[in-house]
C-alpha cells in the first residue's frame, strides 16, 4: 500500500482523487496541500466521502515532503510550478507523478529527468488518454504494422474557452505560468499524435495568433511536424470555436489503413478501416463526464505498480517531454518565422514573453 501526497487541489485534482480512491487496494491519499484552505478542505472531504479516510492538510507542500513514509507526490498545481514542485519532491526522495505539461522549458524537463534517473526514482506524466481503449487499439495496430506505411496524421482540437475561463484563473494564458491553446488545451492530443507517428520529430513549423481572448499567449495555433520516418503530423488547436467545444479528434492515415478517433476525450472510434478487421463504430457510446476522460484510473494503477515493481512507468519523463518539446518548437517557429530543427535546445515560454515585450 503506497502512500500518496497531492500538491494542488484545483480543478484537475478531482480526477486524481477519483483515481487514487479507485485504486485503494494498492495506494491511499494520506496528505493534500494547497495555498487556499477551502480547496484543501474540499479535496480532503471528497476523498473521505469515497474511502472513509481523512488525508492530512498542508498549506506549504514542503511540510508535506517531510513525511517520512510518503512514497509518491502527485503534482496538480499551475503549469508554471510543475518543475519547481517536482524537483523539490525528487530531492526529498519521493516518486513523482506530474500533470501536463511536464514543464514550460526544455531545461526544466531535462533537470526533472536527470534528477529522477540519478536518484533511482519514478517520474511519470499524466497523459491519461494513452490509456483510452480506442487509443490502445490503434497503438497495437500500428505496432503490428496493420496500417502499412504511416503517411500522416492530424490532431484537431476545436474548442471554446471564453474570457471568463481565463479571468477566473489569471495564470491561464500567461507565458510565465501556462502558454496558450497549444500548451494548455492541445498538449494531450499532440502527445497522442507524436506517439502514433514515430515519436521522433525532426522539424516543426507553426503559425499562431491571438484573435479573440485577452491573454498573453495564442488562442489559435497550427503546426506541421515532420517525423524521422517521413510521416507528417498536422495540428490545429483553437480556443475560439463558436459557440462551444466542437471536437477533439485524432486521425491516422496509413498506406493500407485509416483510423479516426473522436469523442469528448479521444475515446470513441469513428472510423476503423483496417484490412482483415471488422469495421468498428462506437461513436454512439456515452462520453465521459469531462474532457479529462477516464484514463487517470489506469494511469495511477500503472504508476503505483511501476514504483512497486521498480520499473519505468508507462509514460515516463522522457516520453512526457516529447509533446512539450514540439510545442516549444512551435513557439520558437512562430517567433522566427522558420522551421525549427529538433531536438530543441534551451527554449522556454518565458522566451516568448521576452520577445513580445521587446516588440512593444
Amino acid at each position: 500500500m503506497l502512500k500518496i501526497g497531492l500538491v494542488g487541489c484545483g480543478r484537475i485534482s478531482k480526477k486524481h482523487i477519483e483515481a487514487i480512491a479507485a485504486n485503494e487496494d494498492i495506494c491511499e491519499l494520506v496528505a493534500v496541500a494547497d495555498l487556499i484552505p477551502a480547496k484543501m478542505e474540499t479535496a480532503a472531504a471528497m476523498y473521505n466521502k469515497k474511502t472513509g479516510k481523512q488525508p492530512r492538510k498542508y498549506m506549504d507542500y514542503k511540510d508535506m515532503l517531510k513525511i517520512t513514509d510518503l512514497d509518491i507526490i502527485a503534482i496538480a498545481t499551475e503549469s508554471g510550478y510543475h518543475a519547481e514542485h517536482a524537483l523539490a519532491s525528487l530531492e526529498a526522495g519521493k516518486h513523482v507523478l506530474v500533470e501536463k505539461p511536464m514543464a514550460l522549458s526544455t531545461s526544466d524537463c531535462n533537470k526533472m529527468i536527470a534528477s529522477a534517473e540519478e536518484k533511482g526514482l519514478a517520474l511519470g506524466l499524466c497523459h491519461q488518454n494513452r490509456f483510452n481503449p480506442p487509443v490502445q487499439k490503434l497503438r497495437q495496430a500500428l505496432q503490428k504494422d496493420k496500417l502499412g506505411r504511416v503517411l500522416s496524421g492530424t490532431a484537431c482540437i476545436r474548442w471554446n474557452r471564453n474570457q471568463d475561463y481565463y479571468n477566473q484563473a489569471p495564470w491561464r494564458g500567461t507565458w510565465a505560468m501556462d502558454g496558450g491553446t497549444l500548451m494548455n488545451q492541445c498538449l494531450h492530443n499532440i502527445d497522442l499524435l507524436q506517439w502514433m507517428l514515430g515519436e521522433e520529430a525532426v522539424t516543426v513549423f507553426a503559425q499562431t495568433g491571438n484573435y479573440l481572448r485577452d491573454i498573453e499567449a495564442e488562442d489559435f495555433g497550427a503546426i506541421v511536424i515532420r517525423f524521422a520516418n517521413g510521416a507528417i503530423g498536422i495540428v490545429e488547436g483553437s480556443a475560439c470555436v463558436y459557440p462551444a467545444n466542437l471536437e477533439e479528434t485524432l486521425n491516422i492515415f496509413g498506406e493500407t489503413g485509416t483510423v479516426c478517433i473522436g469523442g469528448l476525450a479521444v475515446n470513441k472510434i469513428e472510423v476503423w478501416n483496417v484490412p482483415g478487421e471488422d469495421l468498428i463504430d462506437n461513436s454512439n457510446q456515452p462520453d465521459p463526464d469531462t474532457v479529462y476522460g477516464a484514463g487517470h484510473i489506469p494511469l495511477y494503477k500503472d504508476f503505483v505498480k511501476a514504483v512497486q515493481e521498480e520499473r519505468k512507468p508507462y509514460i515516463d519523463g522522457r516520453a512526457g517531454k516529447k509533446a512539450v518539446e514540439i510545442i516549444l518548437a512551435a513557439y520558437k517557429s512562430q517567433l522566427t518565422g522558420l522551421p525549427v530543427a529538433m531536438p530543441l535546445m534551451n527554449f522556454s515560454t518565458l522566451d516568448m514573453r521576452e520577445a513580445n515585450l521587446k516588440q512593444r
